[in-house]
């Protein structure tokens, strides 16, 4: 009885914490995709990658997660460039883009 309580803690604290997970890759992708109208290129594939996460502290002082996500994109249409957002929590800590070719 006690370990079914238990795993159904777990399963609920894994289901918050996938959807809290989402929550953030929507607005970085919202973001980023922002970022590349206005910087006039093209968001290649219309995905972002998760490529690392961890914690950082905030202006404030406190722990949030650092997730790293990676995209591409394209300013002549034949080049691929690579570039990254990184997320503070639910908030845009920067995006970074390589050096691309302009038109």
């Amino acid at each position: 009885m006690i370990d079914d309580i238990i795993f159904i803690g777990l399963l609920l604290c894994a289901f918050i914490y996938w959807m809290s997970a989402q929550k953030v890759k929507e607005i970085a992708f919202m973001a980023t995709r922002d970022y590349c109208l206005a910087m006039e290129v093209q968001m290649l594939d219309a995905y972002i990658a998760l490529t690392s996460i961890g914690f950082e502290r905030d202006n404030a002082g406190k722990m949030q997660l650092k997730r790293t996500f990676m995209f591409e994109f394209s300013s002549t249409g034949y080049e691929r460039y690579s570039g990254k957002i990184i997320m503070l929590g639910r908030k845009v800590k920067s995006i970074v883009m390589d050096p691309y070719r302009l038109r």
